[in-house]
């Protein structure tokens, strides 16, 4: 079976009124979750095509979560180094968190602030909402503005061990156009933060 690329001229509408999801979405048929892990749980569905024909979908089923952007007065911005085991390399990122259940994720971005770096916000900003592995995974991150910090005292899980440093906002530029900040969230949440500090961008701020 062959899938089926519809090429429309992105031109039509600058408001996207021209385009329809009609013709491009799967509906789920039946399923049943193949791992029901703590963390997450894969799913393998039977979908309907848009062709009318049906197919497997496996995935990964994820609570979502909330990550924060620590910024100082003096324009630092607060970043931890973490060892990721799936690839066997310690990542530059910025702090983030599951989200738990019956939790807001802004709720989850002050505990997991407090708990992972030790600080607290007065604060708060909504950035945006990013979806980091949609060909795999349901999963969202919300992502936060943090403004006067303050030092606490962190509480890692036993598990856990961080590293927390500053850094120039950029300098961090720099380590993403040479390739040493890979996580997807630190590079959009970066991204974001220098379209926020120059006002080219506003962000809503949390009540």
């Amino acid at each position: 079976m062959e899938g089926n690329v519809v090429e429309k001229d992105q031109l039509q509408d600058v408001n996207g009124q021209a385009f329809s999801d009609e013709g491009l979405v799967e509906t789920k048929l039946e399923g049943k979750t193949v791992y029901p892990g703590s963390f997450f749980s894969i799913e393998k569905d039977t979908v309907r095509l848009p062709d009318g024909s049906t197919a497997f979908r496996e995935f990964m089923r994820h609570p979502g979560a909330a990550a924060m952007i620590p910024l100082f007065e003096d324009g630092t911005v607060l970043l931890e180094r973490q060892f990721r085991y799936p690839v066997n390399k310690v990542f530059w990122e910025l702090p983030a968190g599951k989200i738990d259940a019956g939790e807001s994720s802004f709720e989850t971005a002050k505990r997991e602030l407090a708990e992972e770096t030790g600080y607290e916000a007065d604060e708060w900003y909504f950035v945006t909402t990013i979806h980091n592995a949609i060909g795999y995974s349901d999963e969202h991150i919300d992502l936060y503005l943090a403004k006067n910090l303050k030092k606490g005292r962190a509480h890692l899980d036993s598990e856990e061990f961080i590293e927390v440093v500053k850094m120039p906002i950029q300098k961090l530029v720099n380590m993403i156009r040479d390739g040493q900040i890979t996580d997807v969230k630190t590079i959009v949440g970066i991204f974001w933060l220098e379209k926020i500090i120059t006002g080219q961008w506003n962000v809503e701020k949390m009540a």
